[in-house]
C-alpha cells in the first residue's frame, strides 16, 4: 500500500505537467472570446477576417526593472486552404527582452494577427524574431480598422495586449517566437512540427474544440462575401 502511495505521489507532478497545454487551450479560448465580445474596444473584425493566422498567448509574463523580459506559451492557428475554417492549433513559446521603464511584474494576454502569406511562412518556421525577420506593429482597437496608420497597413503582424482590463495595441520588436515540440507531443502524441499540424490537415485534439468553435465564427473575408451572395 505504501509503495502505491509513493508511486502516486511521484507521478502526480507529471500528471499536472501533462495537463498544462490542455488547460492553456481553455485559457486561450477564454481570452479570445472575451476580447471579441467587446467589439467597440477589441480587435476590428475586418482585420480578423483578412488575417492568415492568429497567435494567442494567455498570461504572458513580463518582469524587470529598466530592462525587462517576456515569457509565455500559447497557440497558433492558420486559415485552411481556400480559407475554409482554421487549422488545428500548434503550440508556441514567446521569449524576449525589452528596454524601457518597467518596475515589478505583470501578466498580459497577447494576441497577434499575421496579415499576409509571407508573415505566415515565417510564423511556421521553427523560430523567428519579431521586428527583425517579420515586421510587427501595434494593432488598432475598435469596431473598424479605419484608424490604421501606414505602419500598421504595411506590417506583416499586428499585435494587441490585455492587462488589468485594458486592451490596446502592443509593439513586440525583438521578441522571439518558436514552436514548442514538447507541448505538441502532449496534445498530439508525437513531436509534430507546427508546419505539419497547420498545412497537412491534422485533426484538432478534443481539448481544442472550444477554441476551434470560436475561431470558426470568423470565416475569411472572401468566403463570408461568397456566402452572403449565395444567400441572396
Amino acid at each position: 500500500m505504501r509503495m502505491i502511495l509513493v508511486a502516486a505521489m511521484a507521478l502526480s507532478p507529471l500528471l499536472a505537467k501533462s495537463s498544462e497545454p490542455v488547460k492553456r487551450l481553455d485559457e486561450a479560448a477564454s481570452v479570445f472570446s472575451e476580447i471579441m465580445a467587446t467589439s467597440d474596444k477589441g480587435i476590428p473584425q475586418e482585420l480578423l477576417e483578412n488575417a492568415h493566422c492568429i497567435v494567442i498567448v494567455p498570461g504572458l509574463k513580463t518582469a524587470g526593472f529598466i530592462i525587462g523580459g517576456k515569457y509565455g506559451k500559447g497557440y497558433l492557428s492558420c486559415r485552411n486552404k481556400g480559407g475554409l475554417g482554421w487549422s488545428a492549433p500548434g503550440t508556441v513559446r514567446i521569449e524576449g527582452g525589452s528596454v524601457g521603464f518597467q518596475i515589478g511584474g505583470s501578466e498580459t494576454d497577447l494576441i497577434m494577427l499575421v496579415m499576409n502569406e509571407r508573415g505566415a511562412e515565417k510564423l511556421l518556421s521553427s523560430k523567428f524574431t519579431l521586428g527583425a525577420e517579420g515586421s510587427v506593429a501595434a494593432g488598432p482597437v475598435g469596431r473598424t480598422a479605419t484608424a490604421q496608420t501606414d505602419a500598421q497597413l504595411h506590417a506583416e503582424i499586428l499585435s494587441w495586449s490585455r492587462s488589468q482590463g485594458l486592451f490596446a495595441g502592443l509593439a513586440l520588436e525583438g521578441a522571439t517566437l518558436r514552436q514548442d515540440l514538447d507541448d505538441n507531443a502532449e496534445l498530439y502524441g508525437s513531436k509534430l512540427e507546427n508546419r505539419d499540424i497547420v498545412t497537412n490537415g491534422r485533426p484538432a485534439p478534443e481539448s481544442a474544440a472550444r477554441l476551434m468553435e470560436l475561431l470558426n465564427k470568423y470565416p475569411a473575408h472572401e468566403n463570408k462575401s461568397a456566402a452572403a451572395t449565395s444567400n441572396n
